[in-house]
């Protein structure tokens, strides 16, 4: 097989309460919304986005946040209201994407635009994940898939908006495989290489992106499964999520596979330790 390049962008950041990286297993809905914490209380972490050259397939995983919501560059709350078409999510999730930071914009300077993409991959359908499709679809990539159990969750849950993704071309995939912790994955090229694993808990579909060379070695994103490497090092799952048993042991599952020697790097989306860079498998 020939190399594997995984391009590790940022895609602006967003301004959450602690609690909801690191609000543990008992946090309540409530802290982890932040609606009654100030706002020198509460932190600005990154939105990674990832584009995978595969010998098999160019690759999107999470556009993250869009252009539209930050057209200046700055944070923008009328632009960022429209795109999220709500006020109270904007007061949970304030997103700012500096220029040259949205998910074409990355694209642009590896020479690449969406149509140049076989896949894009919503790993789940929260809004700092999903609120970029838009901008990535209406370039016309050729297929984008998300989990047929994610999309079943996010039509009945509240902090999902179905204007983020229809109209978009969005496809479901069901399991075809059983890696991960819920022994439900997708083996998007059939030859293990590139495995969607379900991690339920923080959302029933949401799916890790393992990317594996023919020597064994992995890179493991596992997107909001944890929110940086101290969730899966002291065990500190999230504190926002729909299953707390399962949410605990995918992070269980993250730590495993984290600790593996084939794991080359294992990566977070809201991570603040992680910068942009490229892995080659």
């Amino acid at each position: 097989m020939s190399k594997i390049k995984i391009h590790v962008f940022h895609t602006g950041s967003v301004c959450v309460s602690p609690a909801v990286p690191f609000g543990g297993e008992h946090c309540s809905t409530l802290k982890a919304s932040g609606l009654f914490l100030p706002q020198s209380k509460r932190i600005w972490v990154p939105v990674s986005c990832y584009v995978i050259e595969h010998p098999k397939g160019r690759i999107m995983v999470d556009p993250g946040w869009s252009r539209a919501m930050s057209p200046k560059g700055e944070l923008d709350k009328a632009a960022q209201i429209k795109e999220l078409g709500s006020r109270l999510l904007y007061r949970v999730n304030q997103g700012v994407v500096p220029k040259g930071e949205a998910p074409s914009e990355h694209l642009a300077e590896l020479g690449l635009t969406p149509a140049d993409l076989d896949y894009v991959i919503l790993s789940h359908l929260d809004c700092d994940h999903a609120v970029g499709l838009r901008e990535i679809a209406a370039g016309h990539p050729k297929r984008i898939l998300t989990s047929k159990r994610e999309l079943e969750n996010a039509t009945s849950r509240p902090r999902f908006n179905p204007m983020w993704w229809e109209g978009t071309g969005l496809e479901t995939f069901d399991w075809n495989d059983d890696q991960g912790p819920a022994h439900h994955s997708y083996d998007l090229f059939g030859d293990s290489s590139v495995e969607l694993i379900n991690i339920p808990g923080h959302t029933l579909g949401l799916c890790a992106v393992k990317i594996k060379n023919a020597d064994g070695r992995f890179v493991l994103l596992f997107v909001d499964g944890g929110y940086a490497a101290k969730s899966w090092q002291e065990m500190i799952v999230p504190g926002v999520g729909v299953d707390r048993a399962a949410q605990k042991k995918s992070l269980e599952w993250i730590r495993e596979q984290s600790l593996d020697p084939n794991c080359l790097e294992s990566l977070a989306t809201h991570d603040p330790d992680i910068k942009p860079h490229v892995i080659e498998l």
